[in-house]
């Protein structure tokens, strides 16, 4: 069987297990997810042994340390990932919600309610705790997912995938099928052409990743796609700005994990605290080992300490998912928002202000799918926000923005009810 068929009977076998759990309760997927949440953590070391392929096979490859820490599976991580599995399990089921309801000047009864989406096929990179994300949420909200990782996480995905699998097998007598959740056979990028071309058979694709992956998804897929963002993120130090506050900020929203798409890439300054905020401020990021990316007058603040090289046209518009940063002095609030709009890529953005009318200004103008008033860029997650997990943060305007929970997933129909109506001419 050709890598195209392969690819086509995966996703039939999804599309059959998506109308067998569209109706089930509550009450069985969350018991398939707890069997997941247990089989993750009791069988943690053979997909840590999984993952330590992946991960020296990517270090032969000169990957980077950054990318290699997105890769790394460890005994704790796996905790984590199954605690996030059993808080999806605790929230709310998004199926059946009634969204709008109400009677008609007829009489008619008019319900719209949510559904689920149906096959949903997943197309990431190397990172495998994605691979449980994606099925604990599509599972919670009634969908079947087509997981199509990373070559260079394969193994890890494999191992992941089978106890999941074999979790809905043990637990659920058949009521959940195992192929709600599969991963799409094939190494090699043919793959993902056959899923990008499952028009009929996959109902959605959501690629997560760098710009080539996403932009290639969005430009060549026949299949609709919900559009996931780069993570070019901004933080804006405001005139009034608390320089404590403002120094904290935007060490925690570059260093805290920098490989991660909600972290900050670019720093605005706004001049008239420019002198007191810049200094302190590279030094700080300088102790942490970022290389700053300056304009002319941030390189002018350049002290002991701090690492700034010049900065060049491309560097604005870079998500580095490192240790660099670029940054510039803007005149206004205006200029930084201007800034943004040109370069930034509609992720995250922040202020740091203790001025109300400038926040409020910020975050009316600027266009971006999360905007945080003197909080990290870090926070724009579907944990932080509560919603157990993420499928992605959605950059675009239709359908979703930001990061995909449980409702996100879903779709509506329109339930009509009737007494014999008839309509008239």
């Amino acid at each position: 069987m050709g890598t195209q068929e392969q690819v086509l009977e995966v996703a039939r076998r999804a599309r059959q297990a998506a109308a067998e759990l569209a109706p089930l309760p509550r009450g069985v997927k969350d018991t398939a997810l707890h069997a997941i949440a247990d089989a993750l953590v009791a069988r943690s070391a053979e997909i840590v042994e999984a993952n330590a392929a992946d991960v020296t096979a990517a270090r032969e490859a000169g990957t980077s340390e950054y990318m290699i820490d997105r890769l790394s599976l460890t005994t704790d991580r796996i905790a984590a990932i199954a605690a996030a599995v059993r808080h999806v399990a605790s929230l709310p089921d998004p199926v059946g919600e009634s969204v709008r309801g109400y009677t008609l000047p007829n009489g008619l009864e008019l319900r719209q309610v949510r559904v689920p989406l149906g096959v949903v096929g997943i197309i990431y990179e190397g990172r495998p705790n994605v691979t449980v994300d994606a099925a604990a949420l599509t599972l919670k909200s009634g969908n079947a997912v087509l997981l199509r990782g990373s070559s260079s996480a394969y193994d890890s995905n494999s191992a992941l995938v089978e106890v999941m699998r074999s979790a809905l097998a043990g637990v659920t007598g058949g009521e959940v099928p195992a192929d709600a959740i599969q991963l799409v056979p094939g190494r090699d990028r043919d793959s993902v052409k056959h899923l990008m071309r499952a028009r009929g058979l996959v109902d959605v694709l959501i690629p997560r990743g760098g710009a080539s992956l996403i932009n290639s998804v969005v430009e060549e897929s026949t299949v609709p796609v919900i559009e996931t963002g780069t993570g070019n993120c901004h933080v804006y130090v405001d005139a009034a700005a608390d320089l404590d506050m403002a120094v904290d900020i935007l060490v925690n929203a570059k260093t805290q994990r920098p490989s991660v798409c909600n972290a900050a890439e670019t720093l605005l300054v706004h001049r008239d605290i420019a002198d007191a905020f810049l200094p302190r401020a590279l030094r700080a990021l300088g102790e942490r080992g970022v290389t700053v990316h300056g304009d002319t007058a941030i390189r002018a603040y350049a002290g002991e300490g701090a690492t700034v090289v010049e900065a060049t046209e491309e560097d604005w518009g870079t998500e580095y998912l490192s240790l660099d940063l670029a940054a510039a002095v803007v005149d206004s609030l205006d200029a930084a928002v201007a800034h943004i709009r040109r370069y930034g890529s509609a992720h995250t953005e922040a202020i740091v202000t203790t001025s109300q009318s400038a926040a409020r200004r910020f975050t009316a103008l600027v266009d971006s799918a999360a905007v945080m008033v003197n909080a990290s860029t870090r926070f724009t997650d579907g944990e932080e926000f509560g919603f157990g997990a993420e499928i992605g943060i959605s950059t675009q305007k239709l359908h979703a923005r930001g990061p995909m929970g449980l409702p996100e997933l879903t779709s509506t129909k329109y339930v009509v009810t009737g007494d014999g109506h008839l309509k008239g001419v």
